[in-house]
């Protein structure tokens, strides 16, 4: 019985020796390959899974999950010789466990030195400019060679980072004074640029405004000789009904003419540059005969029309 009992211990004891070699759990998110005396035969995806005990052995244990590598910082020549010192970080997934197991050893290492290798080559092909001002342009370019050369170890890049890009204390003082000078430039234009607009609008209102004095003096100069024009053809339609009343012997007719000169002499000796003072006897009679005659005439013009018109009517 004593060694029935050490018998059927052993039994169990290798069953779950047994079975502990056999049965294997993998954790979600992880990828265990398999190797049969020491050769890669299949991979065990996440779950419950069962190999031959004793034979076969779990060869790598590989995360599928999606990983990040920091890229150290580097010093870094552009294409102008600026140094700048650049660091990044890398993004990537395992498609393919076997091929990352058995085709690279180290893989992180790899895809950091390739990353470190082709970040310098990026940059030094870019412009000191174009480096600090298309950071996305070269995690872009980065990213698909570094993928490219990574595909065969079956990774996937998921993207790169570029974490900081720092230039040397002298570099990044030139280029302060040089941004200091850019935008004194650009005020510079900018204020020359309003200067100018200034001008021009002040020209364009001032043209505007000799266009429409142009305007006004030619319309006054119109009105003006218009009505030069009303009162000379009022002046000759006077002299036209006073000579025609002279013609038949009015006697107002002479008085108002007389009047006229009367007056118009007066004029011209107030009007004379080396007369200060004026003395002279005047006789008011004269004027006022002058004006009387002319009322006169004007109520005689005025009954002779209105004679005229009556007589009209009544034919």
């Amino acid at each position: 019985m004593e060694a029935f009992g050490i018998f059927a211990t052993t039994i169990v004891v290798v069953t779950i020796i047994f079975i502990a070699k056999a049965v294997k759990a993998v954790p979600q998110g992880e990828k265990w390959t398999v190797e049969r005396f020491g050769r890669y035969t299949r991979t065990l995806e996440s779950g419950l899974n069962i190999i031959v005990p004793f034979i076969d052995s779990i060869g790598r244990k590989l995360t599928v999950m999606e990983q990040v590598l920091d890229v150290p910082a580097q010093t870094v020549i552009t294409k102008d010789n600026a140094a700048v010192v650049a660091d990044g970080v890398v993004f990537f997934r395992i498609d393919d466990a076997a091929s990352a197991a058995y085709q690279v050893r180290n893989l992180e290492e790899a895809i950091v030195n390739l990353t470190t290798t082709n970040l310098r080559s990026v940059i030094g092909s870019m412009d000191l400019d174009d480096t600090l001002s298309n950071r996305s342009k070269i995690n872009d370019v980065l990213m698909g060679i570094v993928d490219d050369a990574t595909n065969p170890w079956g990774v996937k890049i998921v993207r790169i980072e570029i974490r900081d890009l720092k230039m040397e204390p002298e570099l990044q003082k030139a280029m302060n004074m040089q941004m200091t000078a850019e935008r004194k430039r650009r005020a510079q234009v900018l204020e020359a640029t309003g200067k100018r607009e200034a001008e021009i609008l002040q020209a364009e209102g001032e043209k505007q405004a000799a266009i429409l004095r142009a305007e006004g003096e030619r319309q006054a100069a119109f009105l003006e000789a218009e009505a030069r024009e009303r009162e000379a053809k009022a002046e000759a339609e006077a002299t036209r009904v006073v000579s025609e009343a002279i013609a038949s012997g009015n006697i107002q007719a002479v008085q108002y003419f007389l009047g006229i000169k009367y007056v118009e002499a007066l004029q011209q000796i107030g009007k004379a540059d080396n007369s200060k003072l004026v003395l002279m006897p005047l006789e008011a009679s004269g004027i006022t005969g002058a004006v009387a005659g002319v009322t006169e005439l004007v109520q005689q013009m005025g009954a002779d029309n209105k004679a005229l018109t009556s007589g009209s009517s009544g034919k």
